[in-house]
């Protein structure tokens, strides 16, 4: 993991079309902009873990209706 120290409307850039810029501190919160195009999907990690499980229960629950078809 890279950590950087960033101060108010300074940013980073990832993969040359990726830019996070630090918008807003206040205590212990941190507002980030991102621009990035549109392609690139973003999500913050909690709701990607929850995407990431539905699909998981998904292809399992499609994965054993496939195999009892097959029987």
């Amino acid at each position: 993991m890279l950590a950087l120290s960033r101060k108010k409307n300074e940013a980073l850039v990832i993969n040359n079309n990726i830019e996070v810029t630090v918008l807003e501190i206040k205590g212990e919160q941190v507002k980030l902009g991102i621009s990035a195009p549109k392609d690139v999907p973003i999500y913050r990690k909690e709701v990607y873990a929850q995407i990431q499980k539905s699909n998981q229960e998904a292809g399992n629950a499609e994965g054993l209706k496939a195999l009892k078809d097959l029987l």
